[in-house]
């Protein structure tokens, strides 16, 4: 078998099929396999797989086992030379795995590969590259001087910018959403240290190749959907968490530093009292118009009563509805893609053309009853159900 891709959940049922779906339809000339690890999810998920996907192999923890022991579970199970690990709130193009693969197969001592990644607004992901965040490193993130100083080595070296989001190369770290990796490396590796629930996980996988003398490379020619959710946002939660990620990271691998429990307690603090002038995050307003990129005429109809709201209908013939979509750029609307005759390659590339702060996306996902998107990478997104 050439693959495994291995999806763990927790408590993300909608975002799960629509990910299913795009990997199933990404492995069509593949031997590959899809293996689910649902972490004791609360939500219908396990039962939504079942009845769904019957054929993918779903393993149901009784406990919340986090991140690395999940995906080691799963891992166990996998079959194939290369295995993928891959957030259930992922959208993948139908042709990202055999791209991926191509690239693989020509490299001579290839570590972990990672791709582009975008939220649902379209944005660029920072964090499909990364270098070691050694405590200078960290200190640059923490406090933006990679914003401040974005042409200066000495500060952009935390999501490494010495290489453009449109350029395949080598890089040190690569972000638990997708990674993509020999077998044989995750066992030599003994795949995730389980000692870290989370958050320093791919930082610590990412690092370890690399002391094997692996090469880890970022692929920018294929793009992968992800929406990120609630653990982004830029709290005294979030200062807390990337502080307990990094000491893990720096007792495991360098000496203690003072300079980084000095900084990082000091940052904590600045993001404290920031945030009691911030008052409540503003909730994102309401498109003022609707459109359908689809062949069905009648769902348009069907999506105006659900919605409440006038829903224009684009067509579908591929130039007319780009055109289509470019004229919305600027205003306050939403594109509803519709996966039945606009695959998730197509679906991806609009989001990612189209970008813009006043439009938003959702996508109708095939052979499903509800709408799907974010309109923010600070959220968990939106799911409307239209069954």
């Amino acid at each position: 078998m050439q693959l495994s891709i291995i999806i763990l959940n927790y408590n993300v049922r909608y975002f799960l099929e629509q990910c299913v779906l795009s990997v199933q339809e990404s492995i069509t000339a593949i031997d590959a396999e899809i293996i689910v690890v649902d972490n004791n999810s609360s939500d219908d998920s396990v039962l939504m797989m079942k009845e769904k996907f019957p054929k993918v192999k779903l393993i149901e923890n009784k406990e919340n086992f986090g991140f690395p022991k999940g995906n080691n579970i799963g891992f166990r199970q996998a079959n194939g030379k290369y295995i993928c690990i891959l957030n259930p709130d992922t959208v993948v193009a139908e042709d990202t795995f055999l791209k991926i693969l191509a690239f693989a197969e020509k490299q001579n001592n290839p570590g972990i590969i990672g791709c582009k990644l975008i939220d649902g607004t379209g944005e660029f992901l920072l964090e499909s590259k990364r270098g070691i965040p050694t405590p200078w490193v960290a200190f640059t993130k923490i406090f933006s001087l990679y914003k401040i100083f974005p042409k200066a080595q000495l500060f952009n070296q935390y999501y490494a910018q010495h290489l453009n989001q449109d350029e395949t190369g080598k890089v040190e770290i690569l972000v638990g959403a997708f990674m993509f990796l020999e077998s044989k490396l995750y066992e030599d590796l003994n795949g995730f240290d389980e000692d870290c629930f989370m958050y320093a996980d791919d930082i610590d996988l990412s690092y370890r190749a690399l002391l094997l003398g692996k090469a880890n490379f970022y692929f920018h020619e294929t793009t992968v959907l992800h929406y990120k959710g609630e653990s982004t946002i830029k709290d005294e939660q979030y200062m807390k968490r990337f502080q307990e990620s990094m000491n893990f990271f720096y007792q495991k691998h360098f000496k203690k530093s003072w300079f980084f429990s000095l900084f990082i307690k000091i940052g904590t603090f600045l993001f404290s009292f920031a945030k009691m002038f911030q008052g409540k995050p503003k909730e994102n307003p309401l498109p003022e118009s609707y459109f359908l990129c689809s062949e069905n005429e009648n769902f348009a109809k069907k999506l105006a009563s659900i919605l409440e709201n006038k829903v224009g209908f684009l067509e579908f013939k591929e130039e007319k509805m780009v055109n289509s979509c470019l004229i919305l750029k600027g205003k306050k609307a939403e594109i509803i893609l519709d996966n039945h005759y606009i695959s998730f390659k197509k679906c991806i590339e609009i989001i990612e053309t189209l970008k813009d702060k006043k439009v938003t996306f959702k996508i109708f996902p095939k052979k499903t009853g509800f709408i799907i998107g974010s309109n923010s990478r600070n959220d968990r997104g939106q799911i409307i159900k239209i069954e």
